[in-house]
């Protein structure tokens, strides 16, 4: 049977779509230094596979780390097992601060890293691009073709999908794979059989091998089968099946995929584990029995561990709309979404809710949008729609829009019907339908004019609703610069002609791999010495991470889309706490939240990374800092001396 001419023409369209993203953020990816998260995932992933050794980076699941490595670990990538910083992480939570070490070093200098980010990037790419076609076909499924390119349209042009869609890191993937629950689960109690248990199971484990999140995955499926007994939906059982022995079906079918879930991610977790001495478990002892008892348990305890760390690291401080909290607040999100969604994407998700009002109205409740047979999977939608949603609100960690991915393609999923809508009102004569459609059709292509032209600045990005106020002003984190930036700024000193620039970086890698001239510097404590030089700092530095708005008196430019700011200092740099000079020590802020009476943070990782012998003594002080708003304790004992950056110059200060 020959293919529909129609639906090769927008499988035509659907392709040359997911072409312009992978020009767009596969372009920006390319640009990029590695980010912050990326330094500890490509490391650890790599490990995974050569040694079986789940040691690294055991506060996310593993699957995305062992995929952005699979073409490296093909290509041979070099990693020194000697190294310091993997026999120090063998300590479970020595790991906290040594996968830094060990993933800077495998990126930075046993390998190239334009190479090797590029490589590790090209799987997480191609998630990205798998995600929006599943879009595109749950949606046609949904509702039309029509639906499914406009999903796919909404899709390629979210500037989140594009600033992280590409990066080494565990949102895409378990949004990719929660959209594939989604759906596999639907088909589960749309038509029971083996095999739709099975295929719900594998995408339920891959969900969670990518992000502990995707336990309100399983919450979502409980509200669906109960959604059924308070609001009956039409299925294809309807007619032959009583209602009650169907969900007790559904119901046993979901227990078992839930079950059969459980054990392939302890089957992956036991593989990757292999090698990995299982010292932590000690306290079971080391006869025969007691060493077959911790091998069969290592998994479990990893997999433990990996929740223990999201519970205890969960709650942090946040920022938002130039407000400090010392708390995640509900509202975090949905501001978030408002400021960093292209304004198109928004008039289109206003739209559909008053044109599905205006259908249901005209046909009497009828749901003509939905594809017949599908009712099962657009129930399924809208409730993992709610649910993941409503876990985001009450999530106390609000620290990015890319911990929004998988509400965010959900709530694209559900744009679907609204082409179908608009047809079916059209028929009927209606004016408005057909205003509705061009409208529809100009917003679409209004998202992705505006995504082109925000290339390559996605991570930064927000639409006119910020009133012109810089983005450091209004949120945080990787929504204003993730370390990202450093190619800019090596082009900026370049043009400069400049020997050396201080630089004030957000986060803890060494940002001489990428800008060899660059002097560390907090922008809290210049130094007399830095009068009259250029320095360049994250905008997390001006006002959430650090407190330096005093740098704005003086000339200044934006770089990589406000990211960062260069800054020309002043020939006499004014006394601390006076108009013009930096804050007094009272008024310091300090990353992540963290009292400004503490040490900077940035330093206690930075001395590990360089320098990995001294990763027990950024341990121990981490382990040694005062409560909150108390002072930090001098470790007696510690070296104190500067740390060279690669490029030999020094990029510490003392300690």
């Amino acid at each position: 049977m020959k293919p529909d001419p129609l639906s090769r023409r927008d499988h035509l369209r659907a392709a040359a779509l997911l072409l312009l993203m992978a020009v767009l953020a596969g372009g920006a990816a390319l640009r990029e230094s590695v980010t912050i998260d990326e330094v500890a995932h490509v490391g650890a992933g790599v490990s995974y596979l050569q040694k079986l050794d789940l040691r690294m980076n055991f506060e996310h699941p593993p699957l995305a780390k062992v995929l952005a490595a699979l073409p490296l670990v093909v290509r041979g990538v070099h990693a020194d097992y000697s190294h310091f910083s993997w026999s120090f992480s063998s300590f479970q939570f020595n790991s906290v601060v040594g996968e830094w070490s060990f993933g800077h070093a495998l990126i930075a200098r046993w390998n190239d890293p334009w190479t090797t980010m590029a490589w590790a990037r090209a799987p997480m790419l191609l998630l990205t691009l798998a995600l929006g076609w599943l879009l595109y076909r749950y949606g046609s499924r949904l509702a039309d073709t029509s639906g499914g390119l406009l999903c796919l349209s909404a899709f390629v042009s979210t500037p989140a999908f594009l600033a992280f869609g590409p990066l080494v890191l565990t949102d895409v993937a378990v949004t990719l794979f929660s959209l594939v629950t989604l759906w596999a689960f639907a088909e589960m109690w749309r038509s029971p059989s083996r095999w739709s248990v099975v295929r719900f199971a594998f995408s339920l484990a891959a969900a969670v091998l990518s992000k502990f999140s995707s336990g309100l995955l399983v919450v979502a499926c409980i509200v669906f089968a109960l959604s059924l007994r308070w609001l009956p939906a039409a299925h294809p059982l309807a007619g032959r099946l009583e209602g009650r022995a169907w969900r007790s079906r559904g119901w046993r079918n979901t227990g078992k995929g839930v079950l059969w879930a459980a054990l392939i991610v302890y089957a992956v977790y036991f593989v990757l584990s292999w090698n990995q001495p299982s010292d932590n478990l000690a306290f079971l002892g080391s006869r025969p029995d007691a060493l077959l008892a911790r091998r069969l348990l290592l998994p479990v305890w990893q997999f433990g561990i990996g929740l223990f760390s999201l519970g205890i690291t969960a709650a942090r401080p946040t920022f938002l709309l130039g407000h400090a909290y010392p708390h995640g607040v509900w509202f975090y999100f949905p501001v978030l979404f408002v400021l960093k969604s292209t304004l198109a994407f928004l008039g289109l998700v206003l739209l559909a809710p008053v044109v599905a009002v205006a259908a249901r109205r005209r046909f009497q409740g009828k749901t003509l949008a939905i594809q017949k047979g599908m009712e099962l999977h657009w129930r399924a939608a809208w409730v993992f729609f709610l649910v993941i949603l409503a876990g985001c609100l009450a999530s106390p960690m609000n620290l990015s829009i890319r911990h929004l991915t998988t509400p965010l393609a959900l709530l694209i999923l559900l744009l679907a019907p609204l082409p179908r809508r608009l047809e079916w009102l059209r028929q009927t004569g209606s004016l408005r339908a057909r205003l509705c459609t061009w409208l529809m059709v100009a917003l679409a292509g209004a998202s992705v004019l505006t995504a082109a032209r925000a290339y390559p600045y996605y991570i930064p990005f927000m639409n006119s609703l910020s009133l012109g106020r810089p983005v450091y002003e209004l949120v945080n984190d990787s929504n204003v610069d993730w370390n990202q930036a450093l190619p800019e700024v090596r082009r900026f000193v370049e043009q400069r002609g400049l020997a050396t620039v201080l630089l004030g970086v957000y986060g803890d890698s060494d940002p001489t791999v990428y800008v060899p001239e660059a002097r560390f510097w907090n922008c809290q404590q210049p130094a007399a010495s830095d009068a009259g030089q250029l320095a360049v700092l994250s905008a997390n530095m001006i006002l959430e991470s650090h407190n330096c708005p005093w740098l704005l008196r003086y000339p200044h430019q934006s770089l990589a889309g406000g990211s960062m700011y260069a800054f020309e200092l002043p020939w006499t740099i004014p006394p601390a706490g006076t108009p013009g000079g930096p804050p007094l020590p009272a008024d310091y802020h300090n990353l992540a939240g963290v009292p400004g009476s503490w040490p900077d943070l940035r330093l206690i990782f930075l001395r590990g990374i360089l320098d990995p012998q001294q990763l027990p003594a950024a341990i121990q002080q981490m382990m040694t800092l005062g409560p909150p708003g108390g002072h930090h304790r001098k470790l007696a004992g510690q070296p104190e001396r500067p740390v060279s950056g690669a490029s030999g110059m020094p990029l510490l200060p003392p300690a």
